[in-house]
């Protein structure tokens, strides 16, 4: 085998390009985790009773490529149309979706920055030219990100990893002023009073992306759906990998949505959890943004956040620490149990005043 075999049978821009590194998944169950943003509490007793009854012989079959039952019930709880969702394998799939499916090599998309870390490397996969515009230190909405000309705009709402909220007039403000896609990524919207459904009624360039990870507790299962014009989902749909959502995945997803009052339940424990969590790192003299979601985002002022970190980690707890521009000097702590929030704060009160 040639020694440079490898140098060269890459892309280009795959050879060049930064992974995405996702949170720590640690192998034993010895800390408090608090870095991925998985629901504290467990998935409603009626799945999980499902989940058992589908394990049978039939688990030798192939899924319904079509998600169809899914979708009936995305219709339902969203009065839309059927036709109007598309079901993907977490929504991290309908993100390649959305991009395989409107942008080409050199083609541009736009997001703000900070925000989710997962775009720029799909940016890279397919060859795209990435706008990065700014967002101010409050997290308001970059004039600039109107003005990219992309093909594709990423918009997160609320955002990660600040947990700041856009207003929906924001939202349908930028879809009325672009001539591309608005792909509005609304991951912790059931932990807000916010949401953009109603957009896509409005404006046919805009797709709404949520996912069942965070509040409905099925992180392990990967579900997301997207809902969008007819026309934009039917071609999102010969995007799709024929049978991409698993049978189990289906099954866990269905009965999550004819069990939603479960989900509305343990989002509002968690957002009552976050406001406490709020003021008591405030206390602590940490800066904390204003949050809609199942995290905070938290500047540390006098010592240094890799340093936090470490220690949280040394102590039994995991918080995420970014080491990139804009976020080096921040943690994002996920919102646990009230125990799970009183531990991680006992320790910071100890880490701090040492």
């Amino acid at each position: 085998m040639k020694t440079n075999f490898f140098e060269h049978i890459f892309r280009a821009n795959i050879s060049n390009m930064k992974s995405y590194i996702p949170g720590e998944q640690p192998q034993k169950n010895s800390f408090v985790k608090l870095n991925t943003n998985e629901n504290p509490y467990p998935p409603s007793k009626s799945i999980l009773n499902r989940l058992r009854e589908a394990c049978t012989e039939e688990l030798r079959l192939y899924p319904d490529p079509n998600a169809t039952r899914l979708r009936n019930l995305l219709s339902k709880t969203f009065d839309k149309k059927p036709e109007q969702f598309i079901v993907g394998n977490g929504s991290d799939e309908l993100l390649t979706i959305l991009i395989r499916s409107f942008v080409g090599e050199n083609d541009r998309i736009a997001y703000a920055y900070p925000t989710y870390g997962y775009y720029q490397p799909l940016i890279d996969v397919q060859g795209a030219k990435a706008v990065v515009t700014e967002y101010p230190d409050d997290f308001s909405l970059p004039a600039e990100l109107a003005d990219a000309d992309a093909r594709l705009t990423f918009l997160v709402n609320p955002n990660s990893p600040s947990g700041t909220l856009l207003p929906v007039e924001i939202l349908e403000d930028l879809a009325s002023r672009i001539n591309g896609v608005l792909a509005i990524d609304e991951a912790y919207v059931d932990f807000s009073t916010g949401g953009a459904m109603g957009l896509v009624e409005k404006h046919i360039n805009v797709v709404i992306v949520r996912t069942m990870s965070k509040s409905f507790s099925l992180a392990g299962m990967r579900v997301g759906f997207a809902c969008a014009n007819t026309e934009l989902i039917n071609g999102m749909l010969k995007v799709k990998d024929h049978y991409n959502v698993n049978r189990l995945s289906l099954v866990a997803a269905e009965a999550a949505l004819e069990d939603i009052a479960s989900m509305r339940k343990n989002a509002s424990r968690i957002s009552q959890t976050r406001e406490r969590l709020i003021n008591d790192l405030r206390d602590l003299d940490l800066y904390v943004w204003e949050s809609a979601t199942n995290f905070v985002l938290v500047r540390s002022l006098n010592v240094p956040a890799k340093t936090l970190y470490s220690e949280l980690k040394e102590r039994g707890v995991l918080v995420r620490y970014f080491d990139q521009p804009r976020l080096d000097d921040c943690l994002r702590i996920t919102v646990g149990t009230d125990d799970e929030t009183e531990f991680l704060l006992g320790q910071l009160r100890l880490i701090l005043k040492d």
